[in-house]
């Protein structure tokens, strides 16, 4: 059976691969939805131009259904645009000390 706990836990495995940082962390998922074994995610990506958008994108939906879910529906959207946090810009160093 698939949870969000389960969910987060595999998106978390997901790295964006420019950045080396996981999807869940860097900020990219905006919402998770679970009905049943169905897994409705909506996210972004790092820019709207991203070149690794697909590969992500079957990514999270592989180790999505790994965790449990029996289909993947992602749903990826560019309002709001992705900024990210004070957490995450310390991570990549781009954050003032």
């Amino acid at each position: 059976m698939i949870t969000k706990e389960k969910t987060i836990a595999a998106l978390k495995q997901c790295m964006d691969p420019e950045l080396g940082v996981d999807v869940w962390t860097l900020g990219l998922i905006y919402d998770v939805d679970i009905k049943g074994t169905i897994v409705a995610i909506k996210m972004t990506f790092t820019s709207p131009m991203c070149p690794y958008g697909p590969l992500l994108v079957q990514d999270i939906t592989n180790k999505v259904k790994k965790a449990g879910s029996t289909e993947v529906k992602i749903e990826v959207v560019f309002e709001p645009m992705w900024k990210p946090s004070e957490e995450v810009k310390q991570m990549l160093g781009m954050a003032e000390p």
